[in-house]
């Protein structure tokens, strides 16, 4: 457990102490901020009975920041170990690879979580300016804040596996970028399919990311997708252990 947390605070103060980290939470903070901005341009114009999480949520800045920041944050966390030869060191040392695999995802994942914690703050403001405790609710906040771990722990998984793949920041970076913008248009595909009780259209329904979103949004926590995102966060890390492991294969 101490060489777990060790290779955990290693790898978060990498992203924490280097330009590299911050540029990546300025451009969120951006994001963030504009989509408020045009939240309450369009609150000014008309009233919604919806919660402010689920009106936040069906904006496309949400997916913005998912889809471009997670290839972003774990492109380097393999890759750049790989290119700068300290790779071999790491994997010499008293740890095992699973306890690699998970310290580098837990930090990665730990970094993507404190992207959004301006998110609070901005609910909160417009709660307060709007005068109206009904705007934000505690449980809908909690099942937004599941909703974003659950789906930031499927492709924060995905992105170590394509930085472990590779030698290049770059090339991992599109990797992750390419399989999980694939993952978003299967999600699409699923909003817009007929719906017709076959085996193809249930695995479809299944991944269809922006129904589930919409639940957690309005603070509903459904078993079914909260078991599919850890299966795929779980298999994800699976296959960046073996690629870890096929060192010893070489």
């Amino acid at each position: 457990m101490q060489s777990f947390l060790t290779l955990t605070r290693r790898e978060l103060s990498a992203y924490f102490l280097s330009l590299s980290g911050y540029v990546i939470i300025s451009a969120a903070l951006f994001l963030l901020g504009f989509s408020f901005v045009v939240l309450l341009v369009n609150l000014q114009q008309e009233t919604t009975p919806l919660p402010l999480t689920e009106y936040f949520y069906i904006t496309p800045f949400f997916w913005y920041i998912l889809l471009l920041s997670t290839p972003v944050i774990t492109m380097r966390l393999f890759a750049l170990e790989k290119f700068s030869g300290t790779f071999e060191t790491l994997m010499t040392a008293p740890v095992t690879d699973l306890q690699v695999v998970l310290a580098k995802f837990v930090a990665g994942l730990v970094f993507y979580l404190a992207l959004w914690l301006p998110l609070v703050g901005c609910l909160f403001s417009v709660r307060h300016y709007t005068s109206d405790p009904s705007a934000l609710e505690l449980g809908a906040l909690a099942g937004t804040f599941i909703g974003i771990l659950l789906l930031g722990g499927v492709f924060i998984s995905l992105g170590c596996c394509a930085s472990a793949l590779t030698r290049s920041q770059v090339t991992a970076a599109m990797i992750s970028l390419g399989f999980g913008g694939s993952l978003f248009l299967v999600g699409v595909l699923a909003e817009h399919i007929p719906l017709r009780v076959t085996w193809q259209t249930q695995v479809l329904a299944s991944l269809s990311f922006f129904e589930q979103m919409h639940d957690f949004s309005r603070g509903i926590v459904d078993t079914r997708p909260v078991v599919l995102y850890l299966s795929l966060t779980l298999f994800f890390l699976f296959l960046t252990l073996r690629v870890v492991e096929s060192r010893r294969w070489k």
